[in-house]
């Protein structure tokens, strides 16, 4: 499956998959960005991202851990 920016919830799983104890509002937008890049699947372009786009992945990985 191909990840792109659009996908925050498929992000969110994967990252909850890969990071389990990692708790993502503890993250800097930076480190984030940098750990959704590293992400099996996902295709988009690192540059295509902005602080919405960040937050949105955030907020969808912490709701999905409570």
């Amino acid at each position: 499956m191909k990840l792109t920016w659009k996908d925050h919830e498929e992000i969110a799983w994967a990252l909850i998959d890969k990071f389990p104890d990692q708790d993502p509002l503890r993250l800097s937008f930076p480190k984030l960005h940098k750990m959704v890049l590293e992400l099996e699947g996902f295709s988009d372009k690192p540059d295509a991202s902005n602080e919405k786009i960040l937050e949105n992945i955030q907020m969808a990985w912490y709701e999905e851990k409570q």
